[in-house]
């Protein structure tokens, strides 16, 4: 009772959505989580299936369909408070997996962010040999080099963000060395002039090598709260980088 009375006060909420590697309870999230909470969001977040404590067995449309749940637990909950979502890493695929079908029901979030994105899975593979990325992917031995099985898997943020009308803001470190900040630079070119952007404001963000937050430090931005106001504060079309 006390949480679905917390997210009915007035509070936007953040829906995250985790990478590949831990948990939901993986240091660098706690951190954002602390971040965001402190700029007065509500923070939700949970474990996809075969992730931390969450039973079952992992797939694209598992975790695609566990966000749609919890989103949608939310938005039951959380009156007229703004609902944003957020994906980090292989949680941006997941996110416009989600927002997509969000869009496509007539129920988006109110803004989209998307943290350290690739482009597809593909691309994203085919600039780690090692496939870093799928390393701590629970069951990755067979889910990811079995090539009947890989060849589902897609996580296509570039085709979805031509599906995806709400605020779009895309966060990325030049000296990321896990998702290339070029696919992210990448996946911003294609989102910027689709159509279904066009009445919504697509922002990119770039944060500088020599600031060292590389995959997952961003959080560690003194200019993230002024970032996420600027951004999450207003809402008419404006693309901008």
């Amino acid at each position: 009772m006390w949480y679905e009375d917390a997210l009915a006060s007035s509070h936007a909420i953040i829906l995250y959505l985790h990478g590949n590697a831990g948990t939901r309870g993986g240091d660098h999230r706690v951190e954002l989580y602390k971040v965001l909470s402190s700029l007065g969001y509500h923070v939700v977040t949970f474990d996809y299936r075969g992730w931390g404590d969450s039973v079952g067995t992992p797939s694209e449309r598992g975790m695609t369909y566990d966000a749609l749940h919890v989103f949608d637990w939310i938005k039951a909950r959380s009156g007229d408070n703004p609902v944003y979502i957020w994906g980090h890493s292989l949680g941006t695929g997941v996110a416009t997996n989600l927002v997509r079908r969000l869009c496509e029901r007539e129920t988006p979030p109110d803004a989209l962010i998307l943290e350290s994105p690739f482009t597809n899975i593909r691309e994203e593979a085919k600039s780690h040999p090692f496939s870093v990325i799928y390393r701590y992917f629970p069951g990755f031995d067979w889910f990811f080099l079995d090539p009947i099985t890989s060849s589902g898997i897609k996580f296509a943020n570039d085709e979805n963000v031509k599906h995806i009308s709400c605020p779009l803001l895309i966060l990325h470190a030049e000296d990321d060395p896990v998702v290339p900040f070029q696919l992210g630079r990448k996946l911003y070119s294609i989102a910027a002039p689709a159509r279904s952007f066009r009445d919504f404001k697509v922002q990119f963000v770039p944060f500088h090598s020599d600031l060292g937050y590389r995959h997952k430090y961003i959080y560690k931005s003194p200019e993230l709260p002024r970032i996420l106001r600027e951004f999450l504060g207003k809402s008419e079309p404006e693309h901008q980088h």
